[in-house]
């Protein structure tokens, strides 16, 4: 199998396109989605930065670009948006369906390396060896301004990818990212389920653990983050004051923006995706 494209549908958008593409992933041995905007410059056929996105648990590569409202800027500021699918679907694994009682979207953004997971939960292969490739190879994306963002889950996914790759992402955001996974139920649940008992292991997808090892500032512009008070999630699940201790350890710029009365859904995302945008825009675009 290889990571060609397939397109499966596009939509106008804000001048641009709205693309959703399928291709056969050789991580995850089954076929893999994506959502892709193209603002107009792009589709002029000059290569665009792009920001990808990684959304949370029980999302697909549809919510973001339905969701998020972020097309507008998008198109006026000239970024693609890429937004993945969450986990591998269709696999017939026993215990799929409820995902660690998370729903499908549970792919925690890491390879699994526990039968029976470790056979197709491969979503950081997927997405960094096969994924970003093709989009920069088949697509008007410039493969080497590559910002990233995501959210709950996706958040995670987004801190913990930008550090174990570094260089890989030239700007770094999250909404409510879970910050310290080896130490919420979550987290725990899932790693335990992914990587086996041995917590040794675990602290290599853990976002905290990986900022504490860091020995400079892997992202000197700085990394933002919003978090709603509101969120019912915060004080058990999410630990951003555990993110924020250690980038003050490393000397890490950070922008841990608190706000009162917002919770953990879109109406929060959409809130703030602007500032993200403008946020990732001037560390790819220099504007």
């Amino acid at each position: 199998m290889t990571a060609t494209l397939e397109l499966l549908s596009t939509h106008a958008c804000f001048g641009g396109e709205q693309r959703f593409y399928r291709h056969a992933s050789d991580a995850t041995g089954l076929p893999m989605r994506v959502s892709i905007y193209l603002p107009p410059k792009a589709l002029a056929g000059a290569p665009v930065p792009a920001v990808v996105y990684l959304a949370g648990l029980t999302c697909t590569e549809e919510t973001f670009p339905t969701k998020a409202a972020a097309q507008r800027l998008a198109a006026e500021l000239g970024l693609a948006l890429i937004s993945p699918d969450t986990s591998p679907r269709g696999a017939d694994v026993p215990g799929e369906a409820d995902a660690w009682d998370f729903g499908v979207g549970a792919g925690f953004y890491l390879d699994a390396t526990q039968a029976p997971w470790s056979a197709h939960w491969r979503m950081e292969s997927w997405l960094m060896a096969e994924l970003l490739p093709a989009v920069a190879d088949e697509l008007p994306i410039d493969g080497t301004r590559l910002g990233l963002t995501g959210h709950s889950m996706g958040g995670h996914g987004a801190l913990t990818l930008a550090l174990r790759h570094p260089g890989r992402f030239k700007s770094l955001s999250a909404f409510a990212p879970i910050c310290a996974p080896t130490r919420c139920p979550w987290g725990e649940k899932a790693f335990t389920g992914y990587l086996g008992p041995d917590r040794a292991a675990w602290g290599a997808h853990d976002a905290s653990e990986l900022m504490s090892g860091q020995q400079a500032a892997p992202y000197p512009a700085g990394i933002l983050v919003d978090q709603g008070l509101d969120d019912k999630f915060l004080a058990e699940q999410l630990h951003p004051h555990l993110l924020e201790a250690a980038c003050q350890a490393v000397g890490q710029p950070l922008t841990l923006r608190r706000h009162e009365g917002y919770d953990h859904g879109y109406y929060f995302v959409q809130t703030f995706m602007d500032d993200h945008l403008r946020h990732h825009a001037r560390q790819l675009l220099g504007s």
